[in-house]
C-alpha cells in the first residue's frame, strides 16, 4: 500500500542558492559581431586563422586553449582543457604523452573532437576528424619549441597515473626543473604530436535574440573529392 504521505524533499537551501546563483547569469553583455555566411571561404582553415585574431584583438583570454573530447575502450567519452599547437593544412595540433589516458584512448580508437569557446564575441568552433600520429622528429620539435617549464612538466611524466601523495610530485618537478635548465634539449620519448584531421568543422556566432548563425564545412568522401569542402547553414 502507498504512503497517503510522501516524504518530501528536505529544504536545501545551499542548493537554492546554487540555482539562484546560476539562473543570475548572464551571457554576451557586449555587441556581438555579425557573420556574413555568404562571404565565408570555400575551406575552413582561412576562417578559423582569421577568427582567432579577432579573439586576439577582442582580448579574448586565452583563446588557443580548446577542449579535447575523446572516448576510451568502452566507448564511455572523455574531455580536458589543452592548448592548441598549430593549425595547418594537415589539421588541428596538440601533444601529449602517448602514455596519458588522451594518448591511450586515441591509440585505441584515433577520432577525436575539438572545441573553442571565445566569450568575448559569443563564438565557437567544433572540429571533429581522425587523429593522426606526428613523426618522432615532429614531436621533439614540438617539445623543445615550448618554455622550460613545458619541458620539465614533460620530463616528470606520470601523467594521469595515480599520484600517492603531493610531496612525491613537487620532489619530481624540482628534478625535472633542473634537468630542463641543464639540458634544454633532453628527450621525452612519449611526448607525441597529434593532428586532428577535420572531416567537419562547424563556425558557431551567437546573437543577443538567440538567432545563432552555424556554418558547418564537410569534407568530400575520401576518393572523391576529398579535398572539397561543403558549406551548409544548421538550425540554432
Amino acid at each position: 500500500m502507498s504512503n497517503p504521505h510522501p516524504q518530501q524533499r528536505p529544504h536545501q537551501p545551499e542548493a537554492d542558492g546554487f540555482h539562484d546563483l546560476l539562473r543570475s547569469q548572464r551571457v554576451w553583455d557586449t555587441k556581438l559581431p555579425a557573420f556574413d555566411t555568404s562571404a565565408a571561404p570555400r575551406e575552413p582553415l582561412a576562417l578559423f586563422h582569421r577568427w582567432f585574431a579577432e579573439a586576439v584583438e577582442a582580448g579574448q583570454s586565452e583563446p588557443h586553449t580548446m577542449s579535447l573530447a575523446t572516448v576510451d575502450r568502452e566507448g564511455l567519452p572523455d574531455v580536458r582543457t589543452l592548448m592548441l599547437h598549430d593549425a595547418d593544412e594537415r589539421g588541428w595540433h596538440f601533444a601529449s604523452h602517448a602514455t596519458s589516458a588522451k594518448g591511450r584512448q586515441l591509440a585505441a580508437a584515433p577520432q577525436a573532437a575539438l572545441g573553442f569557446y571565445w566569450a568575448a564575441q559569443g563564438r565557437q568552433v567544433r572540429v571533429r576528424g581522425p587523429v593522426t600520429v606526428g613523426t618522432p622528429e615532429e614531436s621533439r620539435a614540438d617539445l623543445h619549441a615550448r618554455s622550460t617549464g613545458a619541458l620539465a612538466s614533460a620530463l616528470v611524466g606520470h601523467q594521469s597515473e595515480v599520484l600517492p601523495q603531493y610531496g612525491h610530485l613537487l620532489r619530481a618537478s624540482q628534478a625535472a626543473w633542473g634537468q630542463a635548465q641543464a639540458d634544454p634539449g633532453a628527450d621525452v620519448p612519449s611526448w607525441t604530436l597529434y593532428v586532428v584531421e577535420p572531416a567537419e568543422v562547424e563556425f558557431f556566432q551567437g546573437d543577443e535574440r538567440r538567432r545563432h548563425v552555424r556554418l558547418r564545412y564537410r569534407r568530400g568522401a575520401s576518393g572523391a573529392g576529398a579535398g572539397d569542402w561543403t558549406r551548409e547553414l544548421l538550425w540554432p
